[in-house]
Parts: C-alpha cells; structure tokens; sequence
C-alpha cells in the first residue's frame, strides 16, 4: 500500500471513529425525566430534635468561589442544625444535573486543604439506617485548634458511589443507554475532639433525616 492510500484509508478511520463519537454521546439528562430536585423543599428544616438556625456562628466550608460553584453545581444547600442540646451539625449538599467527566463534583479531600485545613484521616465506613447501608467516606480535619470530622457520600443517578473507578463505570452505565446522569455531593460535619463521637454524632443526625424523607426522595438522597 502506498503512502498516499495508507494516508486515505487513515483518514477514513479518523471520520469514522468521530461519527461513532457523535453518534454515542449521550444526550438526554436524567434530571428531565420525572420530577425534578428541589433540595430547598426536599430537606426539612425541621424534624425529629433537630432544627435549622438561621444565623449560623458555625462555618460551613465551601471555600471555592461562588461563581466556580455555580458552575459546577445546579443547587448548593448549606444548613447548620442544632438539637435540644445546642449540640449543632453543619450541612452541605451539592447537586449537578450533569455528571459528565466534565462536570464532576469536588470533594472534601480537595476543598478542604484549599481552605488551609489538614486532613489527618480518611476511612470507607457503612452509615448504618433504617432503610440500608449508605457507604460513605469519614474525613478527619483539623486546622489550628478546630477539630472537624465529617462524612460524605456522592451519588451519580440513583447510586451511592466511592472512588473515581465506580464514579466512572456507573457514568459509562448510564452513557451506554444515551443518558447524562446527575448527582450530588451529601455532606455533614461537626466540632468534635473525639472524632469517633463525631461520627456517631453525625450518624444519628443522618439515620433521622432519611426517617423524615419520601421513598423517592431517601433514593435520589441515599440510594435507599
């Protein structure tokens, strides 16, 4: 074959492969099929002991810009609870009606350190509910003296994932149906020395939120 054929038959299979590109890109956003996430609505402000405070002394880490947020994520919700005790849960949760790899959603263990915190420990543990297992990840950080463990889970469509290489198979489950998943980032913290009661302390405050939740809601929230 000589070059000028090998040079065709190369481009040939460059066009090709860029149709078949087009052709499986997937195109319709889960999001716009059945009801829509209103997270505002969706997370009580109020139930079982705990109730939403409107004027937070605790800070709730965000510590990327708003409009980098805004280009992230669809809807941000940033809550801190507090119980009968005055003992308070900080909450954040980010959703992105387009989970693709180029709107992925950021995750403590990158945003954290960029607000000059130090994550001292990471762990896969199971947040144990009435309803399931939600396998999360439990961070310890610390700046100065402020002690913050906290638990997250991410989801992408309906399922709870851990790691880039679940993040990706569940993205290419979606992609191989012609569907752009969603997903959000669910994340509590607390001041705690002990980060072990701070966990157990987040636990609680979780296993009753879902309590509170629909059947429909508790699955986009938790997989449950």
């Amino acid at each position: 074959m000589n070059l000028s054929r090998k040079f065709i038959v190369l481009l040939a299979l460059m066009l090709a492969a860029s149709i078949i590109a087009i052709l499986l890109r997937p195109t319709q956003k889960i999001s716009e099929i059945g009801e829509k996430i209103n997270l505002e609505t969706m997370i009580p402000k109020q139930f079982g002991e705990w109730n939403a405070v409107e004027n937070p002394t605790n800070q709730i880490v965000n510590p990327e810009q708003q409009q980098k947020l805004e280009s992230l994520y669809t809807q941000i919700l940033s809550r801190v609870y507090v119980n009968k005790t005055g003992s308070a849960i900080m909450l954040s949760i980010a959703y992105g009606e387009d989970q693709s790899d180029a709107k992925q959603l950021h995750y403590p263990e990158v945003c954290y350190p960029a607000q000059g915190f130090q994550i001292t420990s990471s762990q896969k543990a199971e947040l144990s509910t009435q309803f399931g297992k939600i396998p999360v990840l439990r961070l310890h950080a610390e700046m100065g003296s402020r002690s913050e463990p906290l638990t997250y889970w991410s989801t992408v469509g309906n399922k709870v994932v851990r790691g880039g290489s679940e993040i990706k198979l569940q993205q290419l489950s979606y992609g191989f149906k012609g569907e752009i998943p969603d997903g959000l980032l669910f994340r509590v913290s607390s001041i705690n020395k002990d980060k072990n009661e701070g966990y157990a302390f987040q636990q609680q405050f979780v296993q009753s939120l879902v309590a509170e939740l629909t059947t429909s809601n508790r699955t986009r929230l938790a997989g449950l």
